[in-house]
């Protein structure tokens, strides 16, 4: 079996195990989370913590999350949610940087008396986080959420790539249990050092009520100038450089190029998208969207280009698979855990062009093979349920403490 393949079935198995007969209670529990931006802007990780809290309160958990605030948050946060000092992020404002932890808040965090600590990135505030965990006595649970040692080299800043990874190194050794989003990540964290016994998957699920075939619109793409049966290459996610833009505007300029008129669909917002927009002039951008907007605009889409090194997970990846689009991503771990290339996806050099616009034309030109591509990815994404894999981080939980 490719090394792929195995790694894929192995993460179906671990992330999304079966329901119980009955499912696991978190009473007792007492989670202090640490996050670097809680709900400031809406990204993957910050959605994925938003729904771990929400199921640990469900299950019985008490919990409290200590993050960065802004007065025009993203969403509402799960959770009571205190707010830590910060400063903005030169450049990129959305996001925020803790200060550190000051003493009023190390009281707070004393007096809920957390049974464990969950650091959730390797900023300043999660270190001192975990320092106060030992202090404590509790068990220091980290959670990998996204590949920051990929992020320089998108910024003209790779001389920053070995700092990345001490950090990144520092910080998941020294917790005494480390969520991995997929075996290929928790391969490259016993490549740091993390012992391979202190190693758990947690995955991501989806929503197969927002994400679904069902939700595709005629209406929806004629209201948008798209005709009946007009190929449309979406992009989804948020609109930054470090996921890959520069890649998708190269792939659609190629296939232009070879006498495809396209007009790619652009669902999501950023700073980037000015830079975006000047690229791809005729593209649709639709914006942030969210709820049953969000899951219609996908659905009304063909196939989605994800050109994104930085992905743990690839959230992105299994909702368009669920919404019933062929999906071209770059071959990369956490692609390769949800995607069998050929099968129910295309796997592709990562920051290759062309090898994009190979893979999209093919899909173009062979309608029957891009339909068969799209319904294996929806039965492929029917395996991650977000209950049955949440009810697995609190049993992740119960191997370190109470």
């Amino acid at each position: 079996m490719p090394a792929s393949a195995a790694l894929r079935d192995d993460a179906a198995a671990r992330a999304a195990p079966r329901a119980c007969a009955s499912a696991p209670s978190a009473e007792g529990l007492r989670v202090a989370l640490f996050s670097g931006n809680y709900n400031c802007v809406r990204d993957g990780a910050n959605r994925a913590l938003n729904k771990l809290v929400g199921h640990l309160l469900e299950r019985g958990a008490a919990v409290r999350i200590y993050s960065p605030t802004v007065p025009e948050p993203a969403f509402a946060p799960a959770g009571d949610l205190v707010s830590v000092p910060s400063i903005g992020i030169p450049g990129r404002p959305e996001y925020r940087v803790a200060l550190g932890l000051p003493g009023a808040v190390r009281e707070d965090v004393r007096a809920f008396a957390p049974t464990h600590v969950h650091v959730s990135c390797p900023d300043l505030l999660g270190g001192r986080a975990q320092a106060l965990g030992r202090a404590l006595g509790a068990p220091v649970v980290a959670s990998m959420h996204t590949r920051f040692e990929a992020y320089p080299a998108y910024y003209g800043l790779d001389f920053l790539t070995p700092a990345v990874k001490r950090r990144l190194k520092t910080f998941y050794v020294g917790s005494d249990l480390v969520l991995a989003p997929n075996p290929s990540m928790a391969a490259s964290l016993e490549d740091l050092g993390v012992a391979a016994e202190r190693l758990r998957i947690w995955g991501r699920g989806v929503d197969h009520q927002q994400f679904s075939a069902s939700r595709r619109s005629e209406a929806w793409r004629s209201a948008h100038g798209y005709r009946p049966n007009e190929p449309v290459l979406l992009f989804f996610g948020r609109v930054v450089r470090e996921k890959g833009l520069d890649t998708f505007a190269e792939t659609v300029k190629a296939l232009e190029a070879r006498g495809l008129a396209l007009r790619p669909l652009i669902i999501g917002d950023g700073p980037a998208r000015s830079w975006l927009e000047t690229q791809l002039p005729g593209a649709l951008f639709t914006g942030h969207l969210d709820g049953d907007a969000l899951g219609r605009a996908v659905a009304s889409a063909d196939i989605l280009v994800n050109p994104s090194t930085s992905e743990a997970f690839g959230n992105v990846n299994l909702e368009a698979m669920a919404a019933g689009l062929a999906v071209v991503s770059a071959d990369v771990g956490s692609a390769q855990a949800l995607i069998e290339d050929g099968r129910s996806g295309l796997l592709v050099p990562p920051e290759e062009p062309e090898a994009y616009a190979d893979a999209v034309e093919g899909m173009i030109r062979a309608p029957k093979r891009r339909r068969a591509l799209a319904l294996a990815a929806t039965a492929a994404s029917a395996a991650y349920s977000w209950t049955d894999i949440l009810d697995g981080v609190i049993l992740a939980y119960q191997s370190v403490g109470i």
